[in-house]
């Protein structure tokens, strides 16, 4: 007898690729993605100095935010980005990008006690490769060599505002009386 790929044995009557009944499929569709904001700043032309030699120190930070639309299973899922490239030699600052990138999702058939994971780890994974190119090009087109980010873990990322949310509650905790 075929197995279905789980060990079971196929209901009988059952389309071969079929969900089992009370199973909904999940279906993730991308509606839009766009520019929220968007800021670049050129300190070094500003102050008319000369591009430094050497490696830059360049500092990235990430964060999401996803919120619930009034329109039933949409959501908005916003990647912020700030990245500010300085000097290594006199610590002055050469750029300061800020961006937020969103991307308007359609999300159904996932379970509602893994929604906010995927929405905080899957969807920023669709997006980054658009807001990587958006912040490569405006880089080179700011005068600089272009920036292209390493890949980003979405899911380390969220992890760690797990923890660190974690531990906010703890502090806000009072201490046990004795």
């Amino acid at each position: 007898m075929a197995e279905n790929g789980n060990g079971a044995a196929p209901q009988p009557g059952a389309q071969p690729g079929a969900q089992p009944a009370g199973q909904s499929q999940m279906k993730v569709q991308v509606l839009a993605q766009y520019i929220r904001d968007l800021s670049f700043e050129n300190g070094l032309a500003q102050r008319g100095l000369q591009m430094p030699s050497g490696q830059p120190d360049i500092q990235v930070q990430v964060s999401l935010d996803a919120r619930k639309r009034d329109t039933e299973h949409q959501f908005d899922v916003i990647t912020k980005f700030r990245i500010e490239s300085k000097s290594k030699d006199d610590g002055q600052v050469l750029f300061i990008v800020e961006m937020e990138y969103a991307g308007l999702f359609h999300v159904e058939g996932v379970p509602q006690d893994q929604l906010h994971p995927f929405l905080l780890i899957e969807c920023p994974r669709i997006l980054f490769p658009f807001a990587r190119r958006i912040i490569s090009d405006i880089t080179r087109d700011g005068g600089f060599p272009a920036l292209n980010l390493d890949m980003i873990d979405f899911m380390a990322l969220y992890r760690q505002e797990l923890a660190r949310q974690q531990q906010a509650q703890k502090g806000d905790q009072p201490a046990p009386s004795a």
